[in-house]
């Protein structure tokens, strides 16, 4: 028996469609013959005409609005000329205002939360100091055949060359668009807290530092942080400061000697401030498995007693941490912890278990799991830290029992 749409293929296609709400992902909800169609470039209220841009046949397809009839109060005209239909896949909503953004990524938690998670709760998305653009301190850009640094395209290899990036920090990227490059590689581009630029090219799992010292100083949680440039740290200038904060809050009071663990912690960010609390007697468990970062949190957090480096992945070497700990700090990868790491994680006892995400069903995923084992929501934070996309960096605290 043939599926309802099955054989459609509707790529190509112009539609007249009417936007309903935003969807995870940087697209909203349209219909156009009973199917779904996600459509980008447009906002909620719009009447739009969208060019369907993939189609698999099934009960959706995806297109881009092209043409706006009725346009939403929120919509603004795109900081960038390579935003839009046919442009860049970087950004997703350069043509809502900053309120409309925040909003839309607000309803998109409050989705995620309620469809995945049960949980209903009024969400509000925290803008960031500094302003929409100029914010992004780290990039990867791609390389066309012949050389020249660019972007992609959404859900495309294809490379688009680009003059600049409004939401890159201003001259991150200037050093290295005037260079050529080697063709189908990629350029990894850090810009620090000092104005150093680092430019590594990364060809056939090989990494080619090009530009720089490879170094990146920064500051963050008052404290001063030298890492290898490749080493994870937060894009927006404003957003570690931020999380840290958030963090120590869900956290919440740590008895002096207390343990407590940071799995993917890094290069120290939030051991940092946790060891700060517990004490020189204390314990804090810091877990990485990128050995850049573990190298770099050592040498960080050397005058911190309390700090324990352990480098391995977090499900392989969970079960030999020291513990009970009081408090479990974990900001997983952009997947999330899964059902059955986060099962572990509610079988140590801890008090508390806070939970950094960029991904919001990631984050409704892993609450769920740990509801199951007797956590709770009781905090939820939200930071607009990359403005003019789809994604924001949340910070859950759940409580056990």
């Amino acid at each position: 028996m043939t599926a309802p749409h099955e054989t459609l293929d509707w790529t190509d296609r112009l539609l007249e469609v009417d936007v309903g709400p935003v969807a995870h992902g940087g697209h909203c909800v349209a219909r156009s013959e009973g199917r779904v169609v996600f459509v980008r470039h447009a906002l909620p209220g719009e009447r739009v005409r969208a060019v369907v841009t993939e189609d698999g046949g099934g009960s959706f397809c995806r297109a881009d609005a092209v043409g706006v009839l009725t346009a939403s109060p929120d919509r603004v005209a795109p900081p960038c000329p390579w935003a839009g239909p046919g442009g860049c896949g970087g950004c997703d909503w350069q043509h809502a205002t900053p309120a409309a953004q925040r909003a839309l990524k607000a309803a998109v938690i409050t989705e995620q939360l309620a469809r995945l998670a049960g949980i209903e709760r009024d969400v509000t998305v925290e803008e960031l100091p500094g302003g929409y653009v100029g914010w992004r301190t780290r990039m990867r850009m791609a390389v066309t055949d012949d050389g020249r640094p660019g972007l992609r395209a959404h859900r495309s290899h294809e490379v688009l060359p680009v003059g600049d990036c409004p939401i890159a920090v201003p001259g991150a990227l200037l050093p290295v668009l005037e260079r050529t490059w080697t063709p189908t590689a990629e350029v990894e581009v850090v810009r620090d807290d000092h104005g150093e630029v680092h430019a590594a090219e990364l060809f056939e799992g090989v990494r080619h530092p090009e530009i720089g010292s490879g170094t990146a100083h920064e500051r963050a949680a008052g404290r001063s942080f030298d890492l290898p440039a490749e080493a994870f740290w937060q894009v927006h200038p404003h957003a570690a400061d931020a999380v840290v904060d958030a963090v120590l809050e869900g956290a919440g009071e740590l008895a002096e000697g207390a343990c407590a663990w940071d799995l993917y912690g890094g290069a120290g960010l939030i051991a940092a401030p946790l060891a700060e609390r517990v004490g020189p007697t204390g314990r804090v468990v810091l877990v990485e498995s990128d050995p850049a970062a573990t190298r770099a949190a050592g040498e960080c957090l050397a005058d911190l007693p309390a700090v324990q480096v352990v480098r391995g992945r977090v499900e392989k070497v969970m079960g030999g941490l020291p513990g009970p700990p009081a408090v479990i700090v974990a900001d997983p990868p952009r997947k999330g912890l899964g059902r059955h790491l986060a099962g572990e994680l509610g079988e140590q006892g801890a008090a508390r278990i806070v939970l950094v995400a960029c991904d919001p069903a990631a984050l409704a995923r892993d609450v769920a799991a740990l509801g199951e084992h007797g956590y709770a929501l009781a905090g939820l934070r939200a930071f607009d830290a990359f403005p003019m996309t789809h994604h924001v960096e949340c910070v859950a605290t759940l409580l056990r029992g």
